[in-house]
C-alpha cells in the first residue's frame, strides 16, 4: 500500500511581522492570477500565481489589515493602522490616493469596475467613496444614526454592481443596497465575527465565527441555503475551494497548523510548518493550492493535490 504524499509548503518569505490578509485576483485570460499580503510591517507585497515576489507597496506608517484586488489585477487597496485607506496601480506601484479616515482601517472592498471603494474598522462606520472624485467626501453606510455596526467593522465585500456586505464584532453581518445606501437585511450570530470573505467563484460569503464556520449566500433570497458547521476550535479564517467546493481549509490563533475539512465538517489533514498562530488562509481561484499567513511573519503556499506538477512545484522541497 502506497503512503499518501504530504504537502511540502513553499516559503513565500519578505515581510517582517504579522502577516494579517491574503486575497488572490480572479483568473486571469492566461491562466495567471495574483496574490497580495497585508502584515503589520505596514508594506503590502504583490506576488506571481507561483509565489514569486513582483513589488512591495510603499507608502503606510502602520500596520495593514486589509489588501484586495481589483478584478483586472491593475489595482490594489489597502486599509492600514495609520488611519487611511489607499489604492494603489499594481503595475507601477505607486499609490494613486490616499483616503484619511478617523480610526484604524481594517477592511477595504473595490467595486467591479474599480470606480468605488469601501472601507471599514475601528469607527464601526462603512464608508463609500467615490474613485472618480477622490477629493470629494465619502457617503456612509448608516443604520444606527452615523454607525454601520455596534462593533469594529471586520469585513466588506462588494457583490455584483450594487450590494455591499459588511461584518463586525457585534455578530452582525449586513447587506446594503449602495445605490441608496441603505441596509435590506441582516444575519446575526451569536460570536463576533472574525473573518468573512467572498468566494467570487461560489458566489458565497465565507464566515468564521466563535467555533462556527458559515458558508452563506452572497446575495440573499436566490433559493440557496445557509450551510453551518461547528468545529471544536475557533478558526481565524476559512476558504471554501472554489471549483470543487467539496473542501474547506481553515487558520485558527489557538495552534500553529492549518486544516483541510471536507464540507461536512470532517477533518481530512492537519498541515503543520507555520510557527506561530495562523491568521488567514485563502484558496487561490484554480483550486490547486491555498496560502496561509501567520504569527511568523511568512507566507506558505500548500497544494490542494500534494505532488501534482504545478507551479514551483517541481520536486522543491525548499523556500521560494
Amino acid at each position: 500500500m502506497s503512503t499518501p504524499l504530504k504537502s511540502t509548503p513553499l516559503v513565500a518569505p519578505g515581510h517582517t511581522r504579522p502577516v494579517t490578509h491574503l486575497s488572490f485576483s480572479p483568473l486571469h485570460d492566461d491562466g495567471t492570477f495574483l496574490l497580495v499580503s497585508s502584515c503589520k510591517d505596514g508594506n503590502p507585497m504583490l506576488r506571481e500565481w507561483t509565489g514569486d515576489w513582483i513589488g512591495t507597496f510603499l507608502g503606510h506608517k502602520g500596520a495593514v489589515w486589509s489588501t484586495k484586488l481589483s478584478l483586472d489585477g491593475s489595482r490594489a487597496a489597502s486599509g492600514s493602522a495609520d488611519f487611511t485607506a489607499k489604492v494603489w496601480d499594481t503595475f507601477s506601484g505607486n499609490c494613486l490616493h490616499s483616503f484619511p479616515h478617523n480610526h484604524i482601517v481594517r477592511t477595504i472592498a473595490l467595486s467591479p469596475q474599480s470606480t468605488h471603494l469601501l472601507t471599514g474598522g475601528q469607527e464601526k462606520k462603512v464608508r463609500i467613496f467615490d474613485l472618480g472624485r477622490p477629493d470629494a467626501e465619502p457617503e456612509f453606510l448608516c443604520d444606527n444614526g452615523l454607525l454601520s455596526h455596534d462593533g469594529t467593522v471586520k469585513s466588506v465585500v462588494w457583490v455584483g454592481d450594487h450590494t455591499g456586505v459588511t461584518a463586525g464584532e457585534d455578530g452582525r453581518i449586513k447587506w446594503w443596497d449602495l445605490r441608496t445606501r441603505k441596509l435590506t437585511t441582516s444575519l446575526a450570530f451569536p460570536n463576533p465575527i472574525t473573518s468573512m470573505e467572498l468566494s467570487l467563484q461560489t458566489q458565497r460569503l465565507v464566515v468564521t465565527s466563535g467555533k462556527t464556520v458559515a458558508f452563506i449566500p452572497a446575495l440573499p433570497n436566490t433559493g440557496h441555503n445557509t450551510h453551518s458547521l461547528t468545529l471544536s476550535y475557533a478558526p481565524s479564517s476559512a476558504s471554501i475551494h472554489p471549483i470543487l467546493q467539496d473542501r474547506f481549509v481553515t487558520g485558527s490563533t489557538t495552534d500553529e497548523w492549518v486544516r483541510v475539512h471536507g464540507i461536512d465538517g470532517e477533518e481530512r489533514d492537519v498541515l503543520k510548518g507555520h510557527h506561530g498562530p495562523v491568521h488567514c488562509v485563502e484558496f487561490s481561484p484554480d483550486g490547486e493550492m491555498f496560502a496561509s499567513g501567520s504569527e511568523d511573519g511568512t507566507i506558505r503556499l500548500w497544494q490542494t493535490t500534494p505532488g501534482k506538477t504545478y507551479g514551483l512545484w517541481q520536486g522543491a522541497s525548499n523556500g521560494i
